[in-house]
């Protein structure tokens, strides 16, 4: 989709154009590397989903499966796909990678529209002109899809070309009644027959609450591990990359390149896979990380036997024993993965401050399954990750527990705040700029936070010396104001109050947030 809006004054333009989640849209620049499928893969499954869109009805398309058969891949091969073809109307990718709003997600089509069709910018414009608050967080998903969406598609239906509307990881919205609000919401009022033809595309995991949302008549895909053709493609794709690694190595297999892997170890590779791409793609990750022989890597993979293929588990197991330090490492992963909003290399340093060389060792040892080019955020390869880390039957002794988790991030958070010292503590908090991430979070952190030694330390020194330099420089924040409130609700609970230095800090808190309220 191409960001460049038409030029315009309009400030209800200007206006839904700041709203728009441009993380949603398909190929968005935040969004890569796009995940796409390789050439030559999955060509029956795609003609067979094209061959529903092209039929002259309103036949919908629900592609399910569990996480790593390759859901998004596909999306984003078919959006290509329709988007050359002039046919793709709007997309919404969820994704838990990025800090994606509910209330967003209509006015994010409703712009997409206004470029694929620009002769309804002006009624979308027209609509938020008449009533602005259609871009506001509590406007309801009906009333903005009736007057952004259905209102200015009726001047098109007398189009004779079917489009295209694409939402994917619906399992990843915000809540499953979300989820199931915006299923019925979409399939609802796009069905009308004043409305040009349209065709949603629906990919999730098949989720109990998604199937009940679904309406009947939807064109069920399900994708498996065990289908013959996608366990070809993974094949395929072992085969391709592997031979690709073989050749942009001449100081390891030679030039010409020697024949590798043998056989059977590609054959076990293959079986291990499965029919599950995702664990095919960070296996060659793994294989191919810079600095590391390809075949030494290889053989950790294979070293353990598998009963069953497509054993994702396994393979993470497998890269986190390979780590000098794994449980150190998989604490720093816990944390990466909890974060409210995914950081740039950068600010994790800085969050991390005093695990600054664990974090380092981390970022090289998980790069199978972490991206991080150094510029922009740092992220989990894919989502099975972080189940499989909030799983303690499935991550075993690797296992971080949430109150942990939040117990580090909140240290972390406190420990930059109070090291900053007051002219930087000023500076910041005088600055137009957002806040750093440790001053927006830490006491969503604390609130989830086990209350150890340390954390309660850092709390006292935070409330003694930084807490007084908030209340006078930023009296007009309602955010720092908030979060002191959050942080003093916390600290009242039973389980903070263990001794009288855990009341004082409580104190220290409740007399701050007064004084910043009275001065707000």
């Amino acid at each position: 989709m191409d960001f460049t809006h038409p030029s315009s004054s309009s400030g209800s333009w200007n206006c839904l154009c700041n709203v728009v989640e441009y993380s949603g849209i398909f190929d968005s620049e935040s969004r890569q590397p796009h995940s796409r499928c390789m050439e030559n893969t999955r060509v029956a499954l795609r003609r067979s989903i094209t061959q529903v869109l092209d039929q002259r009805d309103r036949t919908n398309i629900w592609l399910n499966g569990l996480a790593g058969v390759g859901k998004t891949s596909i999306a984003f091969t078919i959006a290509e796909e329709m988007k050359s073809a002039k046919r793709l109307a709007a997309t919404f990718f969820f994704s838990h990678k990025h800090a994606q709003k509910a209330p967003t997600i209509i006015p994010t089509i409703a712009y997409q529209l206004a470029l694929a069709f620009p002769r309804i910018r002006g009624d979308i414009v027209k609509a938020i002109e008449n009533d602005d608050s259609l871009l506001s967080d509590g406007k309801s998903h009906a009333d903005q899809m009736r007057e952004l969406v259905i209102r200015p598609l009726q001047t098109l239906k007398f189009r004779e070309e079917s489009y295209v509307i694409i939402i994917d990881a619906l399992d990843e919205c915000f809540s499953q009644e979300e989820a199931a609000r915006l299923l019925a919401l979409l399939t609802d009022t796009l069905s009308g027959p004043s409305l040009p033809l349209i065709h949603l595309i629906f990919t999730s995991r098949p989720e109990v609450h998604i199937r009940a949302a679904m309406p009947s008549g939807v064109h069920e895909i399900l994708l498996t591990t065990r289908d013959k053709d996608t366990i070809q493609d993974v094949r395929f794709f072992l085969r391709t990359s592997l031979d690709k690694t073989r050749t942009i190595r001449p100081a390891v297999f030679g030039q010409p390149p020697i024949p590798w892997p043998s056989e059977d170890e590609f054959e076990t590779l293959v079986f291990k896979a499965g029919g599950l791409f995702v664990y095919a793609a960070m296996a060659m990750n793994f294989i191919s990380t810079a600095g590391h022989h390809p075949q030494e890597r290889l053989e950790l993979l294979l070293r353990k036997k598998s009963t069953v293929g497509a054993d994702i588990d396994q393979l993470y197991r497998e890269i986190i024993e390979a780590s000098k330090d794994p449980l150190a490492h998989c604490r720093m992963l816990a944390s990466i993965i909890n974060l409210r909003h995914p950081l740039s290399l950068a600010e994790l340093q800085e969050l991390f401050y005093v695990d600054k060389r664990s974090l380092a060792m981390m970022l090289e040892a998980f790069s199978p399954v972490i991206l991080n080019d150094g510029a922009g955020h740092v992220e989990i390869y894919h989502a099975s990750l972080r189940d499989f880390m909030n799983d303690p039957s499935r991550s075993k002794q690797y296992h971080i527990d949430a109150p942990h988790t939040h117990e580090h991030l909140a240290c972390c958070c406190l420990d930059f705040i109070t090291r900053q010292g007051s002219v930087r503590t000023h500076a910041i908090l005088v600055s137009p700029l957002p806040y750093p991430y440790p001053h927006q979070m830490w006491d969503i952190h604390l609130r989830s936070a086990y209350p150890s030694s340390k954390l309660r330390n850092l709390l006292s020194r935070f409330t003694n010396e930084s807490l007084q330099h908030w209340v006078q420089t930023s009296s007009s924040n309602l955010t720092l104001l908030e979060s002191i409130q959050g942080a003093r609700r916390t600290c009242l609970s039973l389980k903070w109050i263990r001794s009288p230095s855990d009341i004082v800090v409580a104190w220290r808190l409740h007399k701050g947030s007064k004084k910043f309220a009275k001065r707000y």
